[in-house]
C-alpha cells in the first residue's frame, strides 16, 4: 500500500481525472436512483456489460420500480430474464422486491447492514449500492479490482481463492477515497475493465502507471496470480421431445436451485450402463410417469455451465401410455410448438429448439 499520503492523493487524483475523461456512458450511470443501481448490479454479476446493456433497458421498461417488480408474476420476470443465465439472481430479485415493499416503503435501505439481509447481496452488491447511491466509504471488490490493485501493489496472493478475499478487500479498503466512494469504485472497476486488462493491458493509457509496481518493473505478465483450476467435469444427458395430439410435453423446474422456475423438456443424465435411447426413455418414466418410445434422434447439443459441462442427445419421442405424475418437476403443460415463445427456457434447450420447430413445420407440411 501507500506509505505516503501524498501518494494516495496522487494515486486518487490521476484515477478519477482519467475515469471523468474516458467512462462509458452506460444507463445505469445516468441515474441515481438505488433501485435502478441495485438492478444493473445485480445483471452485471459476471456477466459482459455488452450483454447487460439491452437486457437492463428491458427490465427497468417493464419493471421501473420495486412495486412493479414485486406485482409481477415470477414467470415473467425469468422470461424477462431469459439468456442472460445465472436466474438464481432473478429470483432473488424478485423476493428482494416483494421485501422492499412490505417492510421497507419500496425503498432500498441506507445500511450496508440492512442491504445484507435482502435475498441476493451480498458483501460485493451491498458495497457497490451503499457507496454509488447513497456515498458510504465501502470499497467494491470484484476481479477488475482484485486485478489492479494485484498489479499496482504486486500482490502475490491469488486472485481466484476464496481464502484471499479478506485480504484483498482490506487492500482495497486501505486506498478507497473515502470522500468520492461511489465515483472511485466505479472509476477503479472501469480501469480494470478498459485498461487493466486480463491479457495485454494497455499500459501506454494507464493513469496510473507512474504508480504501479508491475508496470515499473515490467512484470504486468506475472499478474495477477492465479492458480489452476481443477477441469470442469462434462455429463452425458438425454432429452426426450414427447409428442402427443400435435402438442409437446414441458415441465417445469423446482424455483430452489439452478435454473430454477425455468420450462424444460424432460430428461437427466446418462448412465454408464444404459444407451442415450434407453434413459431418455427412463427419465421420462422417471419423472413424469409417462411410457414413450424413441422415434428419432432430432440433435445434439454441448452446454457449458460454471463448474459444470453437458453434452444433450435430444430425441423425439412418441407418447405410448401413462397418466402425468411429477417426481421432481413442479408443473408441466402440453403446448403446441409454436407456443414455446411464452415460456423461459434454459439457454441449452434453445440450442435445439430452432431443430424442434423446423421438424414440428416439416410435419405439418408432410
Amino acid at each position: 500500500m501507500f506509505k505516503e499520503t501524498k501518494s494516495l492523493k496522487q494515486y486518487h487524483r490521476q484515477l478519477l481525472q482519467w475515469y471523468h475523461r474516458s467512462q462509458r456512458s452506460l444507463p445505469w450511470r445516468k441515474t441515481a436512483d438505488p433501485y435502478r443501481i441495485w438492478v444493473s448490479e445485480i445483471m452485471l454479476q459476471q456477466t459482459r456489460v455488452s450483454t447487460v446493456i439491452p437486457y437492463y433497458k428491458r427490465f427497468i421498461a417493464r419493471f421501473p420500480t420495486p412495486e412493479s417488480l414485486a406485482r409481477a408474476e415470477l414467470e415473467k420476470v425469468l422470461k424477462l430474464w431469459e439468456g442472460l443465465g445465472y436466474y438464481s439472481r432473478a429470483r432473488n430479485l424478485h423476493k428482494a422486491a416483494k421485501i422492499l415493499v412490505a417492510e421497507y416503503r419500496g425503498e432500498l435501505p441506507k445500511t450496508i447492514g440492512e442491504l445484507r439481509k435482502l435475498p441476493g447481496i451480498g458483501p460485493y452488491v451491498a458495497a457497490a449500492i451503499g457507496s454509488i447511491a447513497y456515498d458510504l466509504p465501502m470499497a467494491v471488490v470484484d476481479g477488475n479490482v482484485k486485478r489492479v490493485l494485484a498489479r499496482i501493489f504486486e500482490i502475490e496472493s491469488p486472485v481466484n481463492n476464496a481464502r484471499y478475499q479478506k485480504e484483498y478487500q482490506q487492500n482495497a479498503g486501505e486506498v478507497l477515497d473515502r470522500r468520492n466512494p461511489g465515483t472511485y469504485n466505479q472509476a477503479l472497476m472501469e480501469l480494470g475493465a478498459m485498461v487493466c486488462k486480463p491479457r495485454n493491458p494497455l499500459c501506454s493509457d494507464c493513469p496510473l502507471q507512474d504508480l504501479c509496481g508491475a508496470f515499473q518493473k515490467d512484470h504486468t505478465d506475472r499478474y495477477p496470480v492465479r492458480v489452476a483450476r481443477r477441469k470442469v467435469p462434462c455429463y452425458p444427458v438425454a432429452i426426450g421431445i414427447i409428442r402427443k395430439d400435435g402438442r409437446v410435453l414441458i415441465t417445469r423446474r423446482k424455483e430452489e436451485g439452478l435454473l430454477g422456475g425455468l420450462w424444460e423438456f424432460p430428461g437427466g443424465k446418462i448412465r454408464n450402463t444404459e444407451s442415450a435411447e434407453e434413459a431418455c426413455v427412463r427419465e421420462i418414466r422417471e419423472e413424469v410417469n409417462l411410457l414413450v418410445s424413441v422415434d428419432k434422434a432430432l440433435a445434439q447439443v454441448f452446454h457449458a455451465y460454471t463448474h459444470f459441462q453437458v453434452d444433450i442427445e435430444v430425441f423425439i419421442c412418441r407418447y405410448v401410455s401413462g397418466e402425468i405424475s411429477l417426481n421432481g418437476p413442479t408443473d408441466y403443460r402440453w403446448i403446441l410448438p409454436e407456443e414455446i415463445e411464452k415460456f423461459p427456457f434454459p439457454a441449452s434447450n434453445h440450442k435445439f429448439i430452432p431443430v424442434l420447430k423446423q421438424h414440428c413445420q416439416g410435419e405439418e407440411a408432410d
